[in-house]
């Protein structure tokens, strides 16, 4: 909004949250502008941006990561913030709305996906990992689930479940969430990510995670690893050191009307609101370990399954490694030795076949170091690819920015314009899929720590509709965490099977195959 002047009580507030004043006028000028979208050139596909890991390949680049990684400190970073709400979002529709199955049943036969998750929801209901805290606490309030289950009795279960009444399940994060069987004990995704950060994250018998999590629930955090720790750390004969953080307040962004104008409360304070999935960014610079594998809360599986895990995860580091070497190396001859020919030569192949970026031809010798060392030093990211799922969210592409330059990054769909015939195609013809699994390393050739805030593009942002004591209200997220909050880094995409792919998106994706 033009001619925005922010007034002393707005000052004092900024200043309060640690918010920039340009920040904000910044953003309020981004959204007169609309979202900035991203120019789709073309998908990146085997050998044309992703790499592809024959199995004897990606053994070697596990071995590669087992025997140069001892000295590496290592740790797991998971955005763990998500509350479980939409996951049960069929449920909490019937539970508010309907008392009659046979309404529901009607739904399931018209086509309705919720409707339809209900009834698979309540006729597998014995195969989820809460049924038995579901059953106990049923049982204290004086029901038997199979009776209830008999007499169609779903709001009382429903109650149960998602309410405080109960288990509470649609007000908690997903993380705390029993995600899978086993005989001994039942284990949410919390503690799934802890099991299997044992197998690629030890440093010295130590093994470090760090989740991200919301305010109202870090307690719940905290008393839950307090009360569980121990018997892992016995299990696994492994000592855990886990952190957690919060989505910085200086990273929220302001809210406007429809007509771009500041929102503001009844006591006339601005209106901010958390800065998305993006924000997290700055929790990832914080971070002080040298290798950093990123995962999502929801991606786990039993341990029937997390040997694949554990290989392809190994093999992604390893293949990291390897690069940081390589590319380390290049630096310090670019720096102490004589520069020829030759030696640019061998770096542009380098750059050319594992980067896929192109040096250009047509600068000469100093020029040309000048521009070889920008590209080097850089943070590193290895990102696992899986073929092509279609699920809603992101995957690889090589794209244009305003300067003309062409990278490779990951986009969301949020990104095009899908108004565009030409980019809807583009987008429609992606045949991989992001699916957060990533391995990052962020120290120069030095071993400093970047300051991953420099790798931003800080103009990759979402504009969202949203509402607030019933106005509508736009809201502008930050560039996603490894979409424009790892714009600058080098980017390695390299092709993963499925079966690292397992998210949970709805209570049912619990039935599948690879949670039971």
């Amino acid at each position: 909004m033009k001619n925005f002047m922010l007034t002393i009580k707005d000052k004092e507030q900024l200043k309060d949250l640690g918010i920039r004043e340009e920040d904000i006028l910044w953003q309020i000028e981004m959204f007169d502008r609309g979202t900035p979208y991203v120019e789709l050139i073309r998908p990146c596909t085997l050998g044309d941006g992703i790499t592809e890991f024959p199995y004897e390949k990606a053994k070697e680049w596990v071995k590669w990561y087992e025997t140069h990684s001892n000295h590496i400190k290592k740790i797991k970073f998971v955005p763990a913030s998500g509350a479980a709400t939409r996951m049960f979002k069929a449920l909490i529709r019937f539970y508010n709305n309907s008392d009659n199955v046979s309404i529901i049943e009607n739904l399931a036969k018209k086509d309705d996906q919720d409707a339809k998750d209900f009834i698979f929801f309540v006729d597998n209901i014995e195969k989820f990992a809460f049924f038995d805290d579901l059953k106990i606490i049923l049982k204290k309030h004086g029901y038997e689930v199979r009776d209830l289950i008999k007499k169609k009795e779903f709001k009382v279960i429903l109650k149960y479940l998602l309410t405080k009444d109960g288990l509470n399940y649609s007000n908690m994060p997903k993380a705390l969430i029993k995600f899978h069987r086993y005989i001994d004990r039942n284990r949410t995704a919390f503690e799934e990510h802890l099991v299997e950060a044992t197998g690629y994250t030890k440093y010295k018998g130590l093994c470090k995670l760090h989740f991200t999590v919301s305010s109202e629930h870090k307690k719940k955090f905290l008393q839950f690893f307090d009360q569980i720790k121990e018997n892992y750390e016995k299990k696994y004969n492994i000592n855990y050191q886990v952190d957690f953080s919060l989505q910085k307040r200086c990273t929220d962004t302001i809210a406007v009307d429809i007509n771009n104008k500041p929102f503001r409360l009844s006591d006339g304070s601005l209106l901010f609101r958390p800065g998305g999935h993006g924000a997290l960014i700055y929790n990832l610079n914080n971070i002080e370990d040298e290798l950093i594998f990123i995962k999502n809360i929801d991606n786990v599986v039993p341990d029937r399954l997390k040997e694949k895990i554990y290989f392809w995860t190994k093999a992604l580091a390893g293949y990291l490694l390897w690069l940081k070497d390589k590319i380390n190396s290049f630096i310090q001859s670019l720096r102490y030795s004589n520069i020829n020919k030759e030696i640019m030569i061998e770096i542009s192949k380098f750059c050319k076949k594992y980067l896929y970026i192109d040096i250009p031809k047509d600068l000469d010798l100093i020029r040309k170091k000048e521009y070889i060392m920008t590209i080097l030093d850089r943070p590193i990211r290895v990102c696992g690819m899986v073929p092509n799922i279609r699920e809603p969210g992101g995957g690889p592409f090589w794209v244009k920015d305003a300067q003309g330059n062409i990278s490779m990054q990951i986009v969301e769909n949020a990104q095009v314009d899908m108004s565009s015939q030409e980019q809807r195609k583009i987008f429609n013809s992606s045949t991989h899929f992001n699916p957060v699994h990533i391995v990052c390393w962020t120290r120069d050739w030095q071993g400093k720590k970047f300051d991953l805030i420099h790798y931003v593009d800080k103009n990759a942002v979402f504009i969202t509709l949203k509402s607030k004591d019933g106005k509508d209200i736009k809201a502008l997220e930050l560039p996603g965490l490894w979409n424009g909050g790892m714009a600058y880094w080098n980017s390695i995409f390299v092709e993963v099977p499925a079966i690292t792919f397992n998210p949970v998106k709805k209570v049912t994706d619990l039935l599948k195959e690879n949670h039971q």
